[in-house]
């Protein structure tokens, strides 16, 4: 009798526990489930912190003129966001190109002329690229509108493939 006492007591105080318990937030980092780390500069918009509460999904993409692959899925990945209705998704292309006339002339080579294309003039040196642990190769990051990471190097099929399911 006093196990079962025991055992009845202990259970009524891990429910008690677990119901004063709130649902932790998500921490800032660059992996599916983080917080995606806020960006400063972006242009003209002061702050990016990619919560935006609307529904609509944000691609980041970061990418140099020097790396081919980077640049090439980022054409790509234009192309399919421009299928979409601005309502389910915005795309972010940042570039590390250091010479600005660099950028420049491949945004206009890659017909990307008048898209949310961006340049960081400090290269591998900026504070973003350390932030998004680039080190490694450039990368993408699919982010909801909470401003959680969703997926990581999403390719053209595979932001489809989400898109068609929100």
């Amino acid at each position: 009798m006093k196990v079962r006492a025991y055992v009845l007591l202990v259970m009524v105080a891990l429910l008690a526990v677990a119901a004063g318990t709130k649902k932790a937030n998500p921490t800032e980092g660059v992996n599916p489930g983080d917080l995606a780390p806020r960006i400063e500069f972006l242009g003209n918009e002061e702050d990016c912190s990619f919560q935006n509460r609307s529904g609509r999904y944000t691609l980041l993409n970061f990418w140099a003129a020097y790396d081919a692959e980077s640049r090439a899925r980022n054409v790509q990945l234009w192309n399919e966001v421009n299928k979409w209705s601005s309502d389910k998704i915005a795309m972010y292309s940042v570039s590390f190109d250091e010479k600005e006339s660099i950028f420049t002339e491949t945004v206009k080579t890659d017909k990307l002329e008048g898209t949310k294309q961006f340049h960081e003039g400090l290269g591998r040196k900026s504070e973003l690229f350390g932030k998004y642990h680039l080190q490694k190769g450039f990368r993408n990051f699919l982010i909801d509108e909470n401003g959680v990471i969703i997926a990581v190097n999403v390719t053209s099929k595979e932001l489809t493939k989400v898109l068609e399911r929100i």
